[in-house]
Order: structure tokens, then C-alpha cells, then sequence
């Protein structure tokens, strides 16, 4: 992927390996999460600028622990272990881990050691966010405790700055552990890590990348979407190629209301490539219809996808060989990308047929949303297209639970129109990640005008979040959801009941399907 400088992140599990590795992003270095087990030989031959051990939800002792190739703590690369990760560097070293009275989770209190390299020059009292049963006792040789817990019987964190390891047993990686990107940047200085890392480097990079692998006369399709991950990886492919690139725009008829009309406005006013519109809403419907399966959904409207572009292909594109997409790293990790589990199958990764014809240019598929809008804002994309709200590639379809008709389409359209509106108007919209209205196929029983109603239930859900990857739901003041839910339910025959949705990511996802 990049010549720059790289941190491995050794998953064991973690429910934060991803903000681990966008932590270390942060502060300019290229991060990459790979499985706890690789083999000492693997990295020598990547030769990382460090690693970094992550949490995990095992014990140590139990018999099918994770743990790594001992031979990697003797590479001489710079190592950094978190929770797990700090409990598997003990153990493997020499030192000991005890199972404990004592588990912490959550905020605690946290009391740092004097002269210490990796927490030089931070508070000596400070709160970290622990998530633990057993603790690190004994500190293997070589190594100097530089923090422990308020009652100082735990060695929260260790340190052997001549063999540049390191580790603690809190989440540094969390916004709950205030200091905790200043841990990041020592162990990164400590490292000598080239911190290059930035958004006009990765347009350079990415657009030597895509000559390299389309050459110089080969046409090139780009599914757009309208959302900002295929505007960015359009705007990339342009940059690299010019007038051999062609978009393709799917109306499949699971999109929000208007949004057909505003992706063709918005394509017209800040690209300066050929655009296909494409009405296939007649075909998506055909294809889903009875479907009630999640999985099944995306995998259907995967493959349709596939087969609009194959044919938009031979149609306006010279028969191209190369499909652009706007796969991220998160669509990877979901889909069950390397020993990930399969969260869901994202439409442009789990859900492509076997008998694709398309080679793939995937030119952000190691990129956080984040770094996406700040590639797009490099390349000169507006700021309305950059910072709008991510949209799933499935639409409607993973928004609707249970079987998809029209009917139900125009219902859920209608409905999250006004959800969005009120949004807006409440100068809410830049501060949630992503707000949207979810159709349950069910009914309710309700009463309007002093007569028995049984329609259809309608569930905002809104989060708050930085890549998607961890999300909270938003906290929308009452009377904002008041206005929704009264607009919802007097102008969309119907619906006859509002509900909110409190969870966060995880358990849940951001998506319902």
C-alpha cells in the first residue's frame, strides 16, 4: 500500500483494534491491523517501524489463549502492548499475571512513575479507562514499572526504553483516558517513526498507484454513488487518468427522496467526466422481492450492481476491464476481512459475485472515513459533498425490515425526509455521523381522531461517531424529536407511532440490517 513508515497493529480480538490504528494515523504514521498471529518471519519482512499489541477479550490462562510468536519481542522493532496486549508481553517475557479480586472497567484512577520515557511529561494522577480481570504482578527483567493503579498493587504500566518495549494496561486508544494520545506520540518518538502520514501524500500515492495499475490506454468504469466515499475515489481516478474514466450512476430504487435528482446536479457542477445515469428501480425490486434476509439482501443487490455496470460497460465504456469502487477499511474489517469476524457482508465487498469480470480499483480501501474527507478536501471537492452523511451502498433496502415492496419504499422515503429536515433546521446535522428512519414491517395499534388506527411504526436512528467503526446515538433534545415525530405521523399515512433507537455501536450497528 505505501512506501511510508508502518505500524502493525496485532489484533487479538480487540473491540478498539481499528482506533488503535487510527490513533496512531492521528499522529502521521500509517497504521494496519493484521492477526495476532503472525509469524515473527512476516514482520521481519515487512519491517514495521513498530508494533503495537492490542486488547482482547481472553485471559492469559485460560487454554486457548492468543498469543503471539515469542520470536517477535526479539526483532529488536519497537513494541507497544494495550490491556491484552500489555498482560501478553509480561507473560511471554518472564514476568507474571495473576488473576484478580480486583477487575477494573472503566474510568479509574491512575498514578504515574517519575523519569518515565513513555509517559514523560504527564499529569502523575490522571483517570485511564481500564477493562480488565487479570493484572500484570511481577514485571519481567529489564523492565521498570511506570505506573500503577490508585492502590498501587496492579503494574498498570512498564517500560524498557533500551529494548524501545513498552506497554499498559488501560485503553490509551479510548476518548476516556484523556492523556491517551500523548502515550501514541512518545511510543511513535521512541519508535523514530517518519510521521508523513497526510492527506496530500495519500492523492500522490493513490494516483501513481492507479497509472500503475490501469497503464496508459485502458478504459476505466467508476460506480457513483453520490456519497463521498465513490466522489473521492472518482476524483482520484480522474486525477489519474482524465477522460478515460466513465461513472455510472444506479438509480435502484432504494434511494432517499430526490436523491437521484441531487446526485446528477451536484456531478454536473464539480466533475468533469462522462456520467451514465442508470434506471434500474424496476430490476432491484424484481430481484428482492420475498427477500427478507439481511445477508441475502446485500448479496442480491451486490451482484445487481455488478451486472449494471458489466452492462453499462459494454454500452458507454469501450467494454471496460476496471470497476472503480468506494471500498474503505472499515468495509474490509466489517466483511470479515483477514481473521475479523463478519459483522455484515458490505454490498461492494461480501456481497460481489463469484463470476465478476471486473478487475477492482479500490483506490481508499485502506482509508478511515475521516481520511476520506481529508483526500476529498485536498483534491478541491466541495465542502456540501465531503461532509455529507454516509449513505449505504444497499439504501433503503437494509432500512426496511423484512420484506421490500414500494409501497413500503415510498412510506420509509417520505418519513426520512422529514427526520432529515427537522435535523437541519435544528442545526443538528454536522454534529451527527449519521441520521436516518427505519421501517419495521410490522403494525401497531394507535388512535387518531378519536379512531382506531393500525399502521406501521416508524425508528429514528441517529449516532454520533468518528468512523464508524464505535458509535453512540445521539443526544437530540426532546423537542427536536417531538417536531419529528408529531410531522411524521400527521403527514404519513400510515405510520401511527415514533420510536427512537439508544443504542450504541457496539452491540448494535449503526445500520439495523
Amino acid at each position: 500500500m505505501t512506501t511510508h513508515d508502518t505500524v502493525l497493529v496485532l489484533d487479538f480480538g480487540a473491540q478498539y483494534a481499528q482506533v488503535i490504528a487510527r490513533r496512531v494515523r492521528e499522529a502521521g504514521v500509517y497504521s494496519e491491523i493484521v492477526p495476532h498471529d503472525i509469524s515473527a518471519a512476516e514482520i521481519a519482512e515487512r519491517a514495521p517501524a513498530a508494533v503495537v499489541l492490542s486488547g482482547g477479550p481472553k485471559s492469559v490462562h485460560v487454554p486457548d489463549a492468543p498469543m503471539i510468536d515469542p520470536a517477535i519481542l526479539d526483532l529488536d522493532v519497537p513494541t507497544l502492548g494495550i490491556c491484552y496486549g500489555h498482560q501478553v508481553i509480561a507473560q511471554t517475557m518472564g514476568g507474571r499475571v495473576a488473576r484478580t479480586d480486583a477487575p477494573e472497567f472503566g474510568r479509574t484512577e491512575f498514578v504515574t512513575e517519575d523519569g518515565s520515557t513513555l509517559l514523560a511529561g504527564q499529569p502523575d494522577q490522571q483517570i485511564v479507562w481500564m477493562s480488565h480481570n487479570d493484572a500484570v504482578v511481577v514485571a519481567p527483567d529489564g523492565f521498570r514499572v511506570i505506573g500503577r493503579t490508585a492502590d498501587g498493587q496492579q503494574i498498570a504500566a512498564m517500560e524498557d526504553p533500551t529494548r524501545r518495549m513498552f506497554s499498559v494496561q488501560y485503553h490509551p486508544e479510548v476518548t476516556h483516558t484523556p492523556e491517551g494520545q500523548r502515550v501514541f506520540d512518545a511510543f511513535l518518538a521512541a519508535a523514530g517513526a517518519t510521521r508523513d502520514w497526510t492527506a496530500s501524500n495519500v492523492v500522490t500515492e493513490s494516483v501513481e498507484a492507479i497509472r500503475a495499475q490501469v497503464g496508459e490506454t485502458a478504459e476505466v468504469l467508476c460506480g457513483l454513488s453520490g456519497g463521498v466515499d465513490s466522489a473521492v475515489a472518482a476524483a482520484l481516478v480522474n486525477k489519474a487518468i482524465g477522460d478515460r474514466l466513465t461513472c455510472v450512476f444506479v438509480d435502484h430504487g432504494l434511494l432517499r427522496q430526490g436523491e437521484a435528482e441531487q446526485v446528477q446536479l451536484a456531478f454536473g457542477d464539480h466533475f468533469d467526466t462522462k456520467l451514465v445515469t442508470v434506471d434500474a428501480r424496476e430490476r432491484f425490486l424484481d430481484a428482492l422481492a420475498g427477500v427478507t434476509e439481511p445477508e441475502e439482501k446485500r448479496r442480491i443487490i451486490g451482484r445487481e450492481f455488478i451486472r449494471v455496470f458489466e452492462e453499462a460497460a459494454r454500452a458507454h465504456a469501450g467494454d471496460a476491464k476496471y470497476l472503480v469502487q468506494g471500498t474503505l477499511y472499515p468495509d474490509l474489517i466489517e466483511s470479515g476481512h483477514g481473521t475479523a469476524a463478519t459483522i455484515k457482508s458490505h454490498h461492494n465487498v461480501g456481497g460481489l459475485p463469484d463470476d465478476l469480470q471486473f478487475e477492482l480499483v479500490e483506490p481508499l480501501r485502506w482509508l478511515f472515513k475521516d481520511e476520506v474527507r481529508a483526500v476529498g478536501t485536498e483534491l478541491g471537492l466541495p465542502s456540501a459533498m465531503v461532509w455529507r452523511q454516509p449513505f449505504p451502498g444497499p439504501g433503503l433496502g437494509v432500512r426496511i425490515i423484512g420484506d421490500i415492496t414500494a409501497e413500503r419504499l415510498d412510506l420509509l422515503r417520505a418519513a426520512d425526509a422529514i427526520v432529515l429536515a427537522e435535523l437541519k433546521a435544528a442545526g443538528l446535522d454536522r454534529e451527527i455521523w449519521q441520521s436516518f428512519a427505519v421501517l419495521p414491517t410490522i403494525r401497531s395499534v394507535g388512535v387518531q381522531g378519536d379512531e382506531r388506527t393500525y399502521g406501521h411504526p416508524i425508528i429514528i436512528r441517529a449516532v454520533t461517531s468518528e468512523d464508524a467503526m464505535t458509535a453512540d446515538f445521539a443526544r437530540i433534545p426532546y423537542d427536536v424529536l417531538e417536531r419529528i415525530a408529531g410531522r411524521v405521523i400527521n403527514e404519513v399515512p400510515g405510520i401511527n407511532r415514533v420510536a427512537y433507537d439508544v443504542t450504541s455501536k457496539p452491540p448494535g450497528t449503526i445500520e439495523w440490517e
